[in-house]
């Protein structure tokens, strides 16, 4: 390849730019480094004075000097920050020049390094693919030393290397970036793990406020109950729970809701009957920002909140008339368009509505839209009043007494089976809702270990005392205050000891607080007198003389 002065280099770059001589004082930042590597010294000095005034990007150049291969092996790895080397091809070997470049690119490993390499010989240039496998800059003649050519050149390469130092700091900014992203990802894994472990622990909590989550009850209308919510739970058909207040309605969706294949997704409630007409749509759908006056932030929708999961609309029959109609589009559509903005965004939603009033009756009134009411009773679910299902009165009693204790760090408070006739008797006008009530309101007025209906439940002390009282006989032949069995089958050691200490109050008024002797509690208790003795000591408990 001959190259002479006035010949286009296909290495150069397009700028018509001259290049600048250094003006005024040297720049404080460090001078780009050039290797000059040449066997005559002539060359060198020839370059240095062509070169020595030039500066670009406002930093001027230094120079390093190497007259043969060894010593420019040493000098380039001693200074890994040059920027440019102008190379001899042919030095004290033919293949000298090009022996550095192989250990410039490979052993080095200066990638970003630019090589313009010069001959005496311009037929000794390289072949065009050793020039771009080794990635060289450019190849001259030395008979362009002095010529704007060379300046040129030396330019093109120094802003090569500039913006090749520029994309190694992006890619270097870009990995640690990637590093810390990916550092970030693993974080947020732990948090999502670490708050996945908080939610189901917080649903655990919430289950056993709500007493485990269980439907307790055994008779046969709660049982058909049961039936009707496992066969729905496994469905995603809308249901629509049908009761008085007080029933366990909110209980019974939360049940379907646990036995579907939703219960990983959230289950959000909603009270339709607190909601403002007004702030009904911003409620169910959500708004965007500046949707009203009010409105500093966007705000997601219940129906958005339900998103994987279930929706429950407790009151369904108190929505207002005119808005009746965007829930039962939401409800066909399965799409929802917040306040203020022009999109419909799809959820995947199941719902379960609950009230306690006549929808047809509502329907026929004209007060409620019969399209909503057949779109939410697909599967109607009617729940009996606790007054119709006697049989669940005593277990649930004793559920909430149970679960009262636990709140209070109380012992298990047994019911005598006078005390649960008093609740079989009692219409319970509030349903469950007032039997829990009772239920803590007795325990908290029990510190005696002896539940206290009558000052809980003043209304069915007042029925109690109505009714004719049992004949003696009959009173004095039955256990003063015989327990039932708790809901879980089983008795704690606390609990059987109150019904080791009741049997034994039992036998001493049964024997007139006689302890030994005929017709003694010890003879009746099939007992030694020491041993009853010691245990009547032992539970506190003083003989009536």
């Amino acid at each position: 390849m001959s190259l002479a002065d006035d010949d286009e280099s296909p290495f150069v770059d397009d700028t018509s730019a001259p290049p600048r001589a250094h003006d005024g004082p040297p720049s404080s930042t460090r001078p780009w480094k050039i290797a000059i590597v040449d066997d005559e010294q002539e060359v060198h000095d020839v370059t240095l004075l062509a070169l020595q005034s030039v500066s670009f990007s406002e930093r001027g150049l230094s120079f390093l000097s190497a007259r043969s291969a060894e010593v420019a092996k040493k000098l380039l790895a001693d200074n890994p920050d040059i920027a440019l080397v102008l190379l001899d091809v042919v030095m004290e070997t033919d293949d000298a020049g090009l022996s550095l470049v192989r250990y410039i690119r490979d052993e080095l490993g200066y990638g970003h390094v630019r090589v313009v390499l010069r001959t005496g010989q311009p037929g000794q240039a390289p072949e065009a693919t050793v020039i771009r496998h080794f990635d060289i800059s450019d190849y001259r003649t030395k008979t362009e030393l002095t010529s704007t050519r060379l300046l040129t050149t030396v330019i093109a390469a120094l802003r090569t290397f500039e913006q090749l130092q520029a994309v190694e700091t992006q890619r270097a900014e870009l990995e640690q970036l990637y590093v810390e992203q990916k550092a970030a990802y693993e974080e947020i894994k732990v948090l999502k793990a670490a708050l996945e472990r908080e939610r189901d622990y917080l649903r655990e909590e919430v289950k056993e406020a709500e007493g485990g989550g269980d439907l307790v009850g055994s008779s046969a209308g709660f049982e058909r109950v049961r039936a009707q919510i496992e066969a729905v739970a496994r469905t995603d058909a809308t249901v629509l729970v049908l009761g008085e207040s007080g029933v366990g309605k909110e209980l019974v969706a939360r049940a379907i809701h646990e036995k579907s294949a939703r219960a990983a997704g959230p289950l959000v409630k909603v009270n339709c009957a607190s909601v403002p007409r007004e702030l009904f749509e911003s409620e169910f759908f959500g708004h965007v920002r500046g949707a009203f006056t009010g409105a500093h932030r966007d705000r997601v929708g219940r129906f958005q909140l339900a998103d994987a999961g279930t929706l429950f609309l407790d009151e369904i029959g108190e929505i207002p008339l005119e808005l009746q109609g965007k829930l039962l589009r939401a409800l066909q559509e399965r799409e929802v368009e917040r306040v203020g903005d022009t999109r419909s965004q799809k959820i995947d939603v199941r719902v379960v509505a609950a009230t306690n009033r006549d929808l047809k009756a509502a329907v026929a009134a004209g007060t409620f839209r019969a399209d909503l009411y057949y779109r939410l009773s697909v599967f109607p679910l009617q729940i009996l009043p606790l007054r119709e299902r006697a049989a669940d009165i005593v277990p649930l009693f004793e559920h909430f007494v149970a679960k009262t204790c636990r709140r209070h760090g109380r012992p298990f408070v047994p019911i005598s089976r006078d005390a649960a006739r008093m609740l079989e008797t009692y219409t319970w006008p509030g349903n469950v809702r007032e039997l829990e009530n009772v239920a803590e309101r007795a325990l908290i007025l029990s510190p005696d270990g002896v539940l206290r209906l009558d000052a809980a439940l003043p209304e069915l002390a007042a029925a109690e005392a109505l009714e004719p009282p049992p004949r003696a006989s009959a009173r004095a032949d039955a256990p003063l205050r015989a327990m039932t069995m708790p809901p879980r089958g089983f008795y704690t050691v606390d609990e059987m000891r109150e019904l080791e200490k009741q049997n034994l109050v039992a036998a001493l008024e049964k024997a007139a607080g006689k302890i030994a002797g005929d017709g003694g509690a010890a003879e009746l208790l099939g007992m030694k007198p020491s041993t009853l003795t010691y245990q009547l000591r032992s539970f506190g408990i003083a003989r009536k003389s």
